[in-house]
């Protein structure tokens, strides 16, 4: 046994020493992380920053198209209209919901971005966007519209309270198809090879995967951007979901079951696993794969019991795929709930009661990403930079919207790096104990930004500042599914 010193030189270190050891115990554990146990990756369709987010802009100084630190990045009048006498265009407000859809294939980039003689977007072709008549008929310029702030007042309470991205672009030229595999995967291309030489597939319809019927056929851009083939969506390379399972970290893919339905095989285009082999392994038109069955789940709100009690069983990495009505796609005017949805996902793990093995809460170890997968047709100010050759034939996209939300996100967080899909896939691995990178896809081209601007982990965890949303996780978890597409381009 050992004995106190009395000595006067002793006592004073002693005393310290136990100065020092009461403020550790008295310090919180969940003081300061280096990484996050758990991402969230919320997908959302088919919109711009200044089409969805003119609520951001509540004072003259709030917004600029040449931002400082706190401003954010939004147009809010004298749109830019080559057809126009004084070459501009003021939007228009719109509903929410809409029952018109404008055209958002590569072939509506080609003309909405107009690329001129030097490469880079002249951005002048918006006037000319062709926008599809459903319920409702299609206004006049329709891509020069943006929806009523008060509809959609969560999203930018989501923004305000937590964090934002002034540029963050969609990696694709195109549609939801090829945008979901580049959430996914990093890339669009059928193989490794395909993608190092600038082959991607755009994607079309409703019917895609291994276990689509066998005469499906997708097109394929060439580095010139041009069309030249059309191939069978079913394609092998390495996801992030590879990436995960190498380093022992679990993940799910929340998605719908609507479309050509076949038992638990949905084929639609925001399913992007169905659309990779291995993880397929298609037997008569359905994927039978033990990856599939481990880790698709086929009702969208099931994120919400996942994060709470009794389940609390969230993954490392989940993809969160919405409902139709839940997913911001114009077309359906009942398309109104993706903003208390994505709500309800951050309310629920801000509020949620579980706790990790190291006894940490869902809220302090976790990052929720919100990005929207394309422009959807819609105007935005903002030029993409066009990629060299050979990928710059289908990359880059248009802007789109991103939030982030963590413990260690400050209040109105505005990030101002340039940013893409393949900035989120760098985030997941640096995250993990990835390479960035290590895909060598979109990952490995997206520069040096991994989305580290929005997360400050050596503070304190912030307390959790609730989202008011008109609609509940309650609402999601008991309501009917729309029984539609989340997405038909």
């Amino acid at each position: 046994m050992r004995f106190l010193s009395c000595h006067k030189d002793d006592i004073v270190k002693q005393l310290l020493l136990l100065t020092l050891a009461t403020l550790c115990l008295a310090a919180p554990a969940s003081a300061q992380i280096s990484s996050f146990q758990h991402v969230i990756l919320v997908i959302q369709e088919n919109r711009t920053p200044d089409n969805l987010f003119q609520g951001l802009c509540t004072t003259p100084t709030a917004c600029s198209t040449k931002p400082s630190a706190g401003q954010y990045n939004i147009q809010t009048m004298g749109w830019y209209d080559k057809t126009s006498s004084t070459l501009t265009t003021n939007p228009t407000a719109v509903p929410f919901g809409l029952g018109w859809d404008m055209l958002h294939a590569h072939a509506a980039f080609v003309t909405e971005c107009d690329i001129d003689m030097y490469g880079a977007c002249a951005m002048d072709g918006a006037a000319h966007a062709h926008c599809l008549s459903y319920s409702q008929p299609c206004p006049t310029k329709a891509a020069y519209s943006y929806v009523d702030p008060g509809a959609v007042q969560p999203y930018v309470d989501i923004a305000k309270t937590y964090g934002w991205a002034n540029y963050m672009f969609q990696t694709n030229q195109g549609p939801s198809f090829s945008a979901h595999q580049f959430l996914f995967g990093a890339t669009s291309a059928p193989s490794a090879a395909d993608d190092h030489s600038g082959l991607f597939v755009a994607g079309e319809g409703t019917v895609v995967g291994c276990n689509s019927p066998p005469t499906t056929v997708v097109p394929v851009i060439n580095p010139q951007g041009v069309e030249f083939t059309r191939v069978y969506p079913c394609f092998d390379h390495q996801t992030m979901a590879d990436l995960l399972e190498a380093k022992g970290v679990t993940w799910r893919y929340y998605g719908s079951t609507v479309g050509t339905y076949r038992g638990p095989n949905p084929d639609g285009i925001w399913m992007a696993p169905n659309s990779i082999s291995r993880i397929c392994v298609p037997v008569n038109q359905k994927c039978t794969g033990a990856e599939w069955t481990a880790n698709l789940v086929f009702t969208p709100s099931a994120v919400l019991s996942d994060v709470s009690t009794p389940n609390c069983n969230l993954q490392g990495v989940s993809w969160v795929i919405p409902d139709s009505y839940d997913s911001d796609h114009s077309g359906t005017p009942k398309n109104v709930d993706g903003p208390s949805w994505v709500a309800s996902i951050v309310n629920a793990v801000g509020n949620s009661p579980c706790t990790n093995k190291d006894g940490s809460s869902y809220w302090s170890s976790t990052a929720i990403i919100i990005v929207w997968d394309d422009w959807g047709g819609f105007y935005d100010h903002e030029s993409p930079t066009i990629e060299p050759f050979p990928q710059g034939g289908f990359q880059m996209g248009f802007r789109v919207p991103m939030l982030v939300v963590s413990a260690y996100t400050g209040p109105a967080s505005i990030g101002n790096s340039r940013e893409d899909f393949g900035s989120v896939m760098r985030f997941i691995e640096r995250n993990f104990g990835i390479m960035e990178g290590a895909l060598t896809f979109a990952d490995a081209r997206g520069g040096t930004s991994d989305l580290g601007e929005y997360f400050s982990l050596g503070q304190p965890a912030r307390p959790f500042q609730a989202i008011n949303a008109p609609l509940s996780a309650k609402h999601f978890l008991t309501k009917k599914p729309s029984g539609l597409p989340v997405d038909n381009d």
